[in-house]
């Protein structure tokens, strides 16, 4: 049975007996079983034990509940009664073992046991390790089966002990040791008064398995709890926002350079106009769904109402990754999206913007095809970098804006970023713009990433390294060959950088980049400050944590606004012929950046936050962008 995270929590109850319950809010739904109900954790026969492949490692005998049971049974099964029970009946169990260390390898599992979440794999709940989402074989079973000396049996229970998720369970259990972890889990209903939840559990009910617009829309009710207490009308305003206006999903036909027809899904979430035409990314990567793309307008609507522009907000994209693609496979592509989009797209409705996956050569392809179809050259993408469009510092907007934006909350702390070390996450353009800002401004920035692991520099990057990394990236090369030409520096595989000592953060890469544990690693290494580069970039658990650790956290809704800025800059600069030095855009995105910061702490203090509480500038963001939007929205009558 499947529950939104949603359903009733006491407040009351400890960490060690919800943590199985909060890791699975993740997914955005619960478990839920009755007390004497047999959980299936097997996958298959053992190798270990012939026994070990039918005892499950939660277990009681079937029966029928009462009436009055039943209605027990829709209340939270804590994890602690369910260890407990199944602890008593392992006694009454008489069952026979091979081998002494198996018992006790299975009997370290059941302490890492907490440590993992509850899920639903082809319609049998199984448990599901919290860092690498696998389950079974790879965490519980002996690799050498049961043949071998006791040597190799023990080499096996070594290799568990070594393995990722032990490795995490004992680092989470001595963080929470150190009061690092929130004592608590917050959930809708404690953090959250009833009619706040209740915006929520309207999205739970409608978009119950939309994971990431879920995880949005929660993070803006949360911060935005204050607000709909003093003025209940908001609750209305609120439920009409989180339905976009008009979502577009269609199919796109492409041929490969071998003559083979590939089709791929294409998105356009245009979210919401009351405030002006639409402005949003377009994203191509194989992630990419309508979920994502909800998400991401969502979050542009609020960032453009923050901006000093008029404008709506949308997003959207293809699940096509144009990696390993051919300029031609590109191009074929681009077009065959475009023929579908154009009829929705123009100055006056919807102009896209790069996001992940999508530059130059992308938006010139796209760009080329709206023209041929719409007929006229009336306004242009914003994002390419070539004679026919763009300002001199369009793809430099955002990752200057970001640096900008950590100098300003430096700046109120009395203190600048020279001399400060700063980790940076991803190496697309955004993370190679802050590195070169950063540069420019005095700081050590030391790190890069990307899918497969990340790059450190302990001597910090330079101007000419920075041209170095470009080269690898555009030749489509590991970020490892860096290493071969400058000796100081390591990459480390399927690793993240947040564990290197820093001052202050840059997290540029996706969307819940940063986990319960990289945020852990990050209080760990003295960050100060994180700045959000990316849309939504760390998970719940990580909030919390963060927040607990008073770390101040600039979110993408403000820091990210270089790009709106830019762009509007773009238009107004075609539309008036007018030529923008880099020190005049420079100046005039410093001058944005720094209206948009002072906006969220207005909005902040107005509602009861201190200036230096971590909370902020997130919550103070979304009340200035949600006031906006809502008296527009109000303004327009119920369209």
């Amino acid at each position: 049975m499947l529950l939104p995270i949603s359903g009733v929590i006491g407040m009351n109850s400890s960490m060690e007996d919800m943590t199985l319950i909060q890791q699975s809010q993740r997914q955005h739904h619960l478990v839920v079983r009755e007390l004497g109900e047999e959980i299936d954790l097997e996958i298959g026969p053992g190798e270990d034990d012939p026994s070990f492949g039918n005892a499950a490692l939660i277990s009681a005998p079937m029966r029928e509940s009462s009436a009055e049971e039943h209605g027990e049974s829709k209340q939270m099964v804590m994890v602690s009664q369910i260890r407990n029970d199944s602890q008593d009946m392992s006694k009454n169990q008489q069952v026979k073992r091979k081998k002494k260390v198996v018992k006790r390898w299975r009997e370290e599992w059941a302490d890492t046991y907490k440590w993992a979440y509850v899920d639903v794999k082809e319609g049998t709940p199984r448990i599901f390790c919290s860092v690498c989402r696998e389950y079974g074989r790879k965490h519980r079973r002996n690799p050498y089966g049961n043949e071998g000396s006791r040597n190799m049996q023990m080499s096996a229970l070594e290799e568990h002990n070594n393995s990722l998720l032990h490795k995490e369970a004992l680092r989470l259990q001595m963080a929470s040791k150190d009061k690092i972890v929130v004592d608590k889990p917050i959930y809708v209903k404690v953090a959250m008064s009833k009619t706040a939840g209740s915006i929520l559990e309207a999205t739970l009910k409608r978009d119950p398995h939309e994971v990431e617009f879920i995880q949005a829309v929660q993070e803006a009710v949360q911060a935005l709890e204050r607000v709909i207490a003093k003025n209940s009308r908001y609750v209305n305003i609120m439920e009409r926002l989180l339905e976009p206006e008009r979502m577009i999903i269609f199919r796109v036909s492409w041929v490969d350079d071998r003559g083979v027809t590939h089709v791929n899904r294409g998105f356009r979430v245009q979210y919401n106009q009351s405030m002006g035409p639409c402005r949003g990314g377009i994203r191509f990567h194989p992630s990419m769904n309508l979920s994502v793309a909800k998400f991401l307008g969502f979050e542009q609507t609020l960032k453009n109402a923050l901006s000093p522009y008029k404008l709506g907000g949308a997003a959207g994209g293809s699940d096509f990754d144009p990696k390993g693609k051919s300029d031609n496979e590109i191009m074929r592509f681009c077009q065959s999206f475009m023929s579908e989009m154009y009829r929705y797209l123009g100055p006056d409705k919807d102009l896209p913007s790069e996001e992940m996956g999508v530059g130059t050569r992308e938006m010139g392809y796209l760009f080329g095809q709206y023209r041929r179809l719409a007929g006229h050259f009336q306004g242009s993408f914003t994002g390419p970098r070539i004679f026919w469009s763009g300002s001199s510092l369009r793809p430099e907007a955002t990752g200057y804006g970001l640096v900008f934006f950590a100098q300003l909350m430096l700046a109120d702390m009395n203190k600048e970023l020279k001399g400060l070390r700063c980790v940076v996450s991803g190496s697309g353009k955004i993370a190679m713009h802050v590195l070169e800002k950063l540069i420019a401004y005095g700081a050590l920035p030391i790190s890069v990433s990307d899918s497969r692991g990340y790059l450190v520099d302990e001597d910090g990057f330079d101007y000419m390294k920075i041209s170095f990394l470009r080269d690898i990236k555009a030749q489509q090369r590991s970020l490892r060959d860096y290493s071969k030409t400058y000796a100081r520096s390591k990459y480390y595989d399927e690793a993240k950088p947040w564990n290197e000592r820093c001052d202050v953060a840059f997290a540029c890469a996706s969307q819940n980049e940063i986990n319960q544990s990289d945020a852990i690693n990050l209080v760990n290494s003295g960050c100060r400050i994180l700045v959000e580069g990316s849309n939504m970039p760390c998970t719940p658990e990580a909030v919390q944590i963060l927040r607990k650790a008073s770390i101040l956290v600039a979110p993408a809704m403000t820091a990210g606004a270089g790009g709106v800025v830019a762009g509007e800059l773009e238009l107004n600069h075609e539309c008036s012929l007018m030529h923008w030095s880099p020190e005049d855009f420079e100046s005039k995105l410093q001058e944005a950046m720094k209206q948009t910061y002072q906006r969220a702490i207005k909005a902040a203090t107005d509602f009861g936050y201190q200036k230096e509480s971590p909370e902020a500038l997130v919550h103070g963001a979304v009340i200035s962008a949600f006031l906006t939007i809502s008296q527009a929205m109000t303004d327009q009558g119920s369209v």
